[in-house]
């Protein structure tokens, strides 16, 4: 029994639909805190379970009869985020799993400069200490955060952000398609993999020099300082904690914490990475 958490959201749903074309339905399982939003897998023969990480007695019957489990990261950061983490680490153990696995990132590290870096790097940390078999899936960094940086780029003729760096932008259906392979072909990664990224690093520059060539029309790069651009967040409704952490992804990027590039996703995929343009013309399409 396969059990992948988050399964109703937009990286678990992706890799529970891909992981059913390799695997049985009945091997499958999915532990999500709104069994309602899961009928869909439930009427195709997948176990359907309520599992929150914030109550540990509803992950023990989410994990019963794991033998492997993939621990999709909590939507938060910080210390609520680790402790997320890892109740569903010991539950995936006290359930008997032979191997977890975990949607780490690439850039994960104890001193970076974005916050849910050290919160993958001390969930790493935690599950090398658990004492089974684990991989860490160090993904590239989600190419669907681009369309949000946009603001009215495609409006306005500027693509206006703070000072930024190269990234590895990665597409989440890819990384979804890597999860499904390395759940189905158990063992491939022991520990940490390499990089799980597209072949390129990209910065805000290149992307607006793709929306140029959309829109036939020149976009822009627009430097903006770091505090307006916070205070800019802040007036439109985003809490000021929230947008603090959004301009630690543009310090990050600038040192260079998201410029490794690697192609073992490719590898792993058998097929060419999705590009950034690509994941920029989808909406259009």
């Amino acid at each position: 029994m396969i059990i992948v958490t988050g399964a109703t959201g937009l990286l678990g749903s992706q890799i529970v639909e891909r992981l059913l074309e390799r695997v049985p339905a009945q091997g499958v399982g999915v532990s999500v805190r709104k069994p309602d939003r899961a009928a869909g897998l439930a009427g195709r023969g997948v176990r359907v379970r309520r599992g929150d990480f914030t109550d540990p007695a509803s992950l023990a019957e989410a994990f019963e009869g794991a033998t492997q489990v993939l621990i999709v990261s909590a939507d938060t950061t910080g210390e609520a985020a680790v402790a997320q983490h890892t109740a569903a680490i010991d539950a995936a153990v006290a359930a008997g799993a032979r191997r977890i696995l975990y949607t780490s990132h690439q850039g994960a590290g104890e001193h970076s400069l974005f916050e849910p870096m050290p919160d993958h790097a001390a969930t790493e940390r935690y599950l090398a200490k658990a004492g089974v078999a684990f991989t860490a899936l160090r993904n590239g960094f989600y190419a669907g955060t681009v369309p949000r940086l946009l603001g009215r780029a495609l409006e306005t003729g500027e693509l206006a952000a703070p000072a930024d760096g190269p990234v590895s932008w990665t597409a989440h259906a890819d990384l979804a398609e890597a999860a499904a392979i390395t759940l189905a072909e158990e063992g491939r990664y022991d520990g940490p993999t390499p990089p799980l990224t597209a072949p390129e690093a990209l910065d805000l520059a290149d992307a607006a020099a793709i929306l140029s060539e959309f829109t036939g029309r020149p976009v822009r790069r627009v430097v903006v300082d770091d505090d307006e651009w916070v205070a800019g967040l802040v007036a439109h409704g985003v809490p000021q904690d929230q947008a603090t952490m959004l301009l630690g992804m543009f310090h990050a990027s600038r040192r260079g914490e998201f410029a490794v590039t690697s192609p073992e996703l490719e590898t792993l995929l058998g097929r060419p990475a999705t590009s950034l343009r690509a994941v920029l013309a989808a909406p259009r399409a």
